[in-house]
């Protein structure tokens, strides 16, 4: 199971971070996440579902975007997963700058490894 949240932190290396960073790169890696998965699911659909899926988003149904990926791509799951495994690593190598660029000791950063 896929959890954004402070242990997903602690777990890559960036647990020291203030609260508010903690927040703000949360939300970020939602965010990337999100779009990510939506290019490589868009990248596999044809235009005729391309369309589909777009009605739902357009329409802000997300039961029923969910029911449809459900339906057309029973492995959408394995793809989210992929792509936060993918996140999740690249996150991972990039910790020790991404604590440099805002001023915390990547000694912290070294103790949880």
């Amino acid at each position: 199971m896929i959890q954004i949240n402070n242990a997903l932190l602690d777990e890559i290396g960036l647990g020291s971070l203030s609260e508010e960073d903690k927040k703000d790169l949360l939300t970020k890696l939602y965010k990337t996440l999100e779009l990510n998965v939506g290019k490589k699911l868009a990248s596999l659909m044809s235009d005729s579902q391309l369309n589909e899926f777009d009605q739902y988003f357009q329409a802000k149904d997300e039961k029923g975007a969910f029911i449809w990926l459900e339906s057309n791509f029973p492995n959408y799951k394995d793809i989210v997963q992929e792509q936060f495994n993918l996140l999740k690593d690249e996150l991972k190598n990039s910790a020790a700058k991404i604590l440099e660029s805002l001023g915390q000791d990547s000694v912290n950063q070294s103790n949880n490894q």
